[in-house]
C-alpha cells in the first residue's frame, strides 16, 4: 500500500491508524497547490479531487476521502478494533464524529490555511473554532478519554489531527482542559510519535 500524504494535513490520520494496525506501507508527500508529488507525478491523475488522503491499495485501488480510508483500514483489520462492528450503535457514533470532525471542526479551520483568506475571514474562522471546541470539551474528559468512551478508535486519529491544528494558527488548546489532555494522550501513542516523526512534524 501507499498513503499519498501532506505533512500535517488530515492525511496524517490515515498515516496514524495505519501505524496502529501496523500496516507494511510507503508514503508520498504532495504538494497539492503544485499538483505533484514528490516523486513527480501529476497528482490529479492520481486523486481528481487534488486533496489528500489517498491510499493506493496492492491492487492499484485507490481510495480517498479520510474518513472512508480510516474506515477501510480498521474494518481490514478488525483485531485492532479501531471501529466497532457495522450495524450497532456504537459504530453509528463513530460515523457521528468522524463527519462532526469533517463536516464542522475541519471545515473551521479551512480559513487559516486558505491563501485568500482575509484577517477578517481568519477572525471568524476563529470564532467558528471556539464554538467546535467548546461542544468538543463536552464530548471527552477524565471518564471518557476518547470519543467512544475508553477504547481508541479512527474517529479519535482524524479529532486529534484538527484539534492539533490550533497550535499552528494561534488558538490556546488549554482554553478547552480536555481538549488539550485528549490531544496530548492521542499524540503520545507510539503510533502518533512514529507518524509525525516520519512526516517531519517532530524530531
Amino acid at each position: 500500500m501507499k498513503l499519498f500524504y501532506k505533512p500535517g494535513a488530515c492525511s496524517l490520520a490515515s498515516h496514524i491508524i495505519l501505524n496502529e494496525v501496523e500496516a507494511t506501507f510507503d508514503i508520498e508527500s504532495v504538494d497539492t497547490d503544485a499538483g505533484r508529488t514528490e516523486t513527480g507525478q501529476d497528482y490529479i491523475n492520481i486523486n481528481p479531487k487534488g486533496y489528500v488522503p489517498t491510499l493506493e491499495l496492492d491492487d492499484g485501488t485507490l481510495l480517498s476521502e479520510g474518513a472512508s480510508v480510516l474506515q477501510y483500514i480498521a474494518d481490514q483489520n478488525p483485531k485492532a478494533d479501531l471501529a466497532p462492528p457495522i450495524g450497532t450503535i456504537a459504530r453509528a457514533r463513530l460515523h457521528e464524529h468522524l463527519n462532526y470532525t469533517a463536516s464542522e471542526l475541519h471545515k473551521a479551520f479551512g480559513p487559516f490555511f486558505s491563501g485568500t483568506a482575509t484577517d477578517e475571514d481568519k477572525e471568524k474562522a476563529g470564532a467558528n473554532v471556539v464554538e467546535k471546541m467548546d461542544y468538543l470539551e463536552t464530548q471527552i474528559g477524565n471518564e471518557k478519554p476518547y470519543l467512544l468512551g475508553d477504547k481508541f478508535s479512527v474517529a479519535d486519529a482524524y479529532t486529534f489531527v484538527v484539534c492539533n491544528w490550533a497550535n499552528f494558527v494561534g488558538i490556546d488548546l488549554n482554553t478547552w482542559p480536555n481538549v488539550a489532555a485528549y490531544v496530548e494522550r492521542v499524540g503520545s501513542r507510539p503510533s502518533a510519535q512514529k507518524a509525525m516523526q516520519a512526516e517531519g512534524l517532530m524530531g
